[in-house]
C-alpha cells in the first residue's frame, strides 16, 4: 500500500493556502490545486492520511466538472499534468507525485457559504429535525427516519468556517448574507448539479443521500469552484442495502466517523491516531466509489523511495 501524501512543498512554488485535504498553489493568473491525502472528520484534520484518497476526490471531481459544465462553468482549466508543468516549469521534479492530483484551475474569488442540497435526511439534517422539525428553517413532514427519502431535494446552505464548524443556516439568512439574485442562481444550480448527479449515481447502483458545492466569482461571473460530488462532499450509499431507520453503509468517509464515535473523543484537535485497519478499510471505500462511478479502475501502487524523499 501506497503511503499517504499529508504534507507537501513544491519548492519555489509558493504555497498559497493549505486546506484540510487540498494544498494551493498560486502562479500568477491561475491556481494550482493539489489534493494531499488528508482527511478530516468532525472538521478536524486526523494525523494519519489515507492513501490514495486526494488522487481519487481529484479524478472524480474532474469527472463530474466535465459531466456538468452544460449547467454551470467550473473553474478546472487542465488535470494534464504535462499542462500543468507547461504552465508552471518549478514543478517539474515533482511529476511522479502531482500526477493525478493536480488540477490547473481559475482564480475565483469565493462566495463565503457552501450550497448543501439534501435528498434525504441524515447527517446534521437528521440531528436539526429531530430537535426541531425542521432543517435551516425548513418545515419538513412529520415522522421521517433516519435516512428517510424527502419528497423532494431540499436546498439548505449552511456558513463557510475557516476553522471550527460550518453552521446551518436558513436560505433567508444567506439571501441576506449574498443578496438574492446570487441567492437564486446559487440555489437553483445546486438543485440541477444534484438531481443530475443523483440520477446518474442511481443508475450505478449508489444512492446519493446529500452533497455540497461551493462557489465563486471570475470577472464577475459565478462558477462551480473547490470540489465537486465527491466521497468527501457527499454521502454515498449502496442502494442494495438502503434501508431507512437506520445508519446507512457509505461509500465515503462516513465510515471513518462512524469509528470516531465509538471513542471517548470530544471531536476538538487534537485528534486521535487511526490504527491501521481503518486506513485500509477507509480506502478501500474510496476506491469503490471511484470505480463505480467513473467505471475506472484505479491501480494503487507501491510508492517510491525517490518520490518519497521530494516530500
Amino acid at each position: 500500500m501506497r503511503e499517504a501524501i499529508v504534507n507537501m512543498d513544491l519548492g519555489k512554488v509558493p504555497l498559497f493556502k493549505s486546506g484540510k485535504v487540498r494544498n494551493v498553489y498560486d502562479l500568477g493568473d491561475k491556481l494550482l490545486f493539489v489534493a494531499t491525502d488528508r482527511i478530516s472528520a468532525f472538521d478536524v484534520v486526523m494525523p494519519q492520511g489515507i492513501p490514495e484518497k486526494g488522487r481519487i476526490l481529484n479524478l472524480i471531481s474532474s469527472f463530474w466538472f466535465r459531466q456538468t459544465q452544460d449547467i454551470i462553468e467550473n473553474h478546472m482549466i487542465t488535470t494534464d499534468i504535462d499542462s500543468i508543468i507547461a504552465e508552471c516549469p518549478d514543478i517539474a521534479s515533482y511529476k511522479p507525485v502531482l500526477e493525478g492530483r493536480s488540477m490547473l484551475v481559475k482564480k475565483a474569488d469565493p462566495v463565503p457559504v457552501e450550497c448543501i442540497v439534501r435528498g434525504y435526511i441524515s447527517g446534521s439534517g437528521w440531528n436539526d429535525y429531530k430537535k426541531t422539525g425542521e432543517v435551516s428553517g425548513i418545515r419538513l413532514p412529520q415522522g421521517l427516519k433516519n435516512s428517510d427519502k424527502l419528497p423532494e431535494p431540499v436546498f439548505t446552505p449552511s456558513t463557510k468556517a475557516e476553522e471550527g464548524h460550518d453552521i446551518n443556516i436558513t436560505q433567508e439568512q444567506m439571501m441576506s448574507e449574498v443578496g438574492e439574485e446570487v441567492f437564486t442562481f446559487m440555489k437553483e444550480k445546486s438543485l440541477r448539479l444534484y438531481e443530475r448527479a443523483e440520477r446518474y449515481a442511481s443508475t450505478k447502483g449508489i444512492i446519493m443521500a446529500d452533497t455540497k458545492f461551493e462557489f465563486g466569482r471570475v470577472d464577475g461571473k459565478i462558477i462551480l469552484m473547490d470540489e465537486a460530488l465527491t466521497p468527501d462532499s457527499s454521502r454515498f450509499w449502496p442502494k442494495d442495502d438502503y434501508e431507512p431507520g437506520r445508519q446507512q453503509k457509505s461509500f465515503d468517509k462516513q465510515f471513518l466517523r462512524d469509528y470516531l464515535e465509538t471513542l471517548d473523543w470530544d471531536k476538538t484537535p487534537p485528534a486521535p491516531d487511526l490504527p491501521e485497519e481503518i486506513i485500509e478499510k477507509t480506502m478501500e471505500k474510496y476506491v469503490q466509489a471511484y470505480g463505480i462511478l467513473t467505471g475506472d479502475e484505479l491501480v494503487v501502487t507501491q510508492q517510491s523511495d525517490t518520490e518519497k524523499c521530494d516530500l
